[in-house]
């Protein structure tokens, strides 16, 4: 598992769970504490390379701890949409649209910072950041040319990562 001993905080192996969903969907996940998530159709679309990019950003995310940070957010914020009833008797119909809005600003740049440490952590097993890059372009192609992004998307768009991750030295 190079990719696994890449990491600045390594895990033992057997702190590490995949669980595969049934669902023809491409997609990965980090559920936090070592446990990962792959879609069936991610693992009988993606050839090795892609699932390595794929895979080296949901690594990342748990490696710089995304999992545990955003559910410390999501527990403020809930704590303040509770205090601002309080406050303002009648703000609990306008708080959750301000904090999808913080959340999901949180979420991309935590995005952008997960593709760089994917691609340190790819080049820590060997392998060059074009493996990110051309993850990232399968799934665009793939994806129909939906880039992501959007008002209230929790990931900037798959343009932006590509461009991002080609001005990296």
């Amino acid at each position: 598992m190079p990719l696994l001993r890449a990491t600045n905080n390594p895990r033992r192996l057997n702190e590490i769970r995949v669980r595969v969903i049934d669902d023809p969907n491409i997609n990965a996940a980090n559920a936090g504490g070592g446990e990962f998530q792959v879609t069936t159709g991610l693992l009988a679309k993606a050839n090795d390379e892609h699932l390595r990019g794929v895979l080296a950003h949901e690594i990342a995310h748990d490696d710089l701890g995304h999992v545990a940070r955003a559910q410390t957010l999501g527990t403020g914020l809930n704590i303040g949409v509770i205090l601002l009833e309080q406050l303002f008797p009648g703000s609990s119909a306008v708080t959750p649209i301000a904090g999808a809005l913080i959340a999901n600003s949180y979420s991309r740049s935590e995005e952008l910072e997960a593709d760089r440490h994917g691609v340190e952590i790819l080049r820590r097993a060997g392998y060059s950041k074009e493996v990110m890059i051309d993850t990232l372009t399968w799934l665009l192609q793939t994806s129909g040319g939906d880039s992501g992004g959007g008002f209230l998307s929790t990931h900037p768009g798959i343009e932006d990562r590509i461009d991002a991750l080609r001005k990296l030295a």
